[in-house]
């Protein structure tokens, strides 16, 4: 006969089952932690600058394994009564990276909602610890009223050169909402590609002027010279004073952790080499035609700076294969594309970086034809289906990647892969730096390569070097900041 329940026994029953429930998510949770990387002796040091500074520019290099170091120390925070963070990074980086990392490293313990322009008022009235949303979604945030912002006490700008122009409507809206918190975090591997003026305004973001100025204009005074490029008043390019990066990075020091990738990692170097192609004769011929038009249009004293750019633009398009008629491409010589296929052919996993939509068919043609499983990654892919071609790239799925470095040069990680291959040089320093990071990363234990294939008689190898010269100004003032 079974005794009668009481209060106390169904209190006491209660608060066994309740215990029980509890040791078996302590188990889970135990289990789940167990399985979780320990941090890098470097991201220790990370979490401790940002631990020691409210406001922090991590100019670590691509692969040091930024985003964890970072919801490391928001973790520590919010664990003991902090408040939500909010993190604006590329499109690409959204779950790929950010929300990807958050339930990996903390699995179970904290939550995320990721805002896109189609969910985005929703994805702000879910309850979660993290928000996740692109950088132009900086505007949206600008016209909440102050109290959309009280759940929050820290702001987390990864690819902070997205905000390097001070003018932008993005940098105009995220230096009015900055007020709102506390904890101000600026992440970029790559802070001044092109001049140190590109910090400035990664700075002002986060100590409203305390360390380079509040005003623009008598910073780049201070950092560059001008030089009269043409006969008019206006025509004219700053270029960076000797000794600027050092000056800078005394400046901002205090507040900058910096960790350079092959000194904080155990991980086999990456070597870097050409391949050269010969055009046809025919393309050759439009080659150079274009050239001579090009030189002839740099000589008319209204052509400067974005102009001379776009004519550059037009002779590696045509270097690339592909010509014009009747306002269609028409590709002319696929042995660039033969040849990147060999390359991509000879190892396992491999990785190629295209610029233009002509590229990409004349890669899938190529791949199609050999049998090589592929997949594309550009902007006409999107987030969720990109995650889901990294994932699957990572288990060895696909053979190759065709990547557009818009879409998939910042934050991915493909360490399956052994080899990065450009079927043509980029013009964009900072992207050839991030592209090239994509499998030497964090996680990789083999040996890895990039290789730039260029045609011989243009200008590509010349802009393969320029990307690079012009890299060895941003590692100065990334070197200094380290040292």
């Amino acid at each position: 006969m079974s005794q009668p329940t009481t209060p106390q026994s169904t209190w006491k029953e209660g608060l066994i089952e309740l215990t029980e429930e509890r040791s078996v998510a302590s188990d889970f949770l135990a289990k789940a932690t167990q399985s979780v990387p320990p941090l890098y002796a470097h991201q220790k040091i990370t979490v401790k600058h940002l631990n020691d500074y409210p406001k922090t520019l991590d100019a670590s290099d691509p692969g040091t394994g930024k985003t964890r170091s970072h919801l490391e120390a928001w973790a520590s925070r919010r664990r003991r009564g902090g408040l939500c963070a909010l993190v604006l990074a590329p499109k690409t980086l959204l779950e790929a990276a950010w929300t990807a990392d958050l339930h990996k490293y903390f699995p179970g313990e904290f939550t995320s909602s990721v805002a896109y322009a189609k969910n985005r008022a929703k994805a702000f009235e879910v309850e979660a610890d993290i928000y996740v949303t692109n950088v132009d979604a900086v505007k949206w945030l600008a016209e909440q009223p102050t109290s959309f912002f009280a759940r929050f006490d820290e702001i987390i700008v990864d690819e902070a050169t997205a905000f390097k122009n001070r003018n932008s409507k993005r940098s105009k809206a995220l230096n009015k909402i900055k007020k709102h918190f506390k904890f101000r975090r600026a992440l970029t591997g790559t802070p001044n590609s092109r001049t140190v003026t590109d910090v400035w305004n990664q700075i002002f973001f986060l100590d409203d002027g305390e360390r380079l100025g509040k005003n623009f204009f008598a910073f780049r005074n201070s950092v560059q010279t001008p030089v009269q490029v043409g006969p008019a008043a206006n025509m004219i390019n700053w270029v960076d004073k000797d000794g600027a990066e050092v000056a800078v990075a005394g400046l901002i020091s205090d507040i900058t952790v910096r960790h350079k990738f092959e000194e904080c990692l155990d991980i086999p170097a990456q070597v870097m080499r050409s391949r050269y192609i010969h055009l046809s004769k025919k393309l050759q011929k439009a080659y150079d035609e274009l050239k001579e038009t090009a030189v002839l249009e740099l000589e008319k004293a209204d052509v400067i700076g974005i102009n001379a750019a776009v004519l550059a633009n037009k002779l590696l398009q045509v270097a690339s294969g592909s010509v014009y008629a009747e306002g269609d491409p028409q590709l002319i010589d696929t042995e660039r594309y033969e040849l990147t296929l060999d390359l991509a052919e000879e190892v396992d996993h491999s990785i190629v970086f295209f610029m233009w939509h002509h590229q990409r068919k004349a890669l899938e043609v190529q791949a199609k034809k050999r049998g090589v499983n592929y997949e594309v990654i550009d902007r006409t892919v999107n987030e969720r289906r990109r995650t889901s071609i990294v994932n699957a790239y990572q288990e060895g799925v696909y053979q190759t990647l065709f990547l557009h470095p818009k879409s998939a040069a910042h934050g991915l990680t493909l360490t399956k892969g052994t080899r990065t291959i450009w079927a043509s040089p980029t013009y964009e320093p900072d992207i050839f730096k991030q592209g090239n990071h994509r499998i030497y990363r964090a996680g990789q234990n083999q040996k890895t390569e990039i290789i730039m294939i260029a045609a011989e008689g243009t200008i590509e190898p010349q802009v393969y070097a320029k990307m690079q010269d012009k890299n060895r100004r941003m590692i100065n003032l990334l070197e200094i900041l380290q040292s």
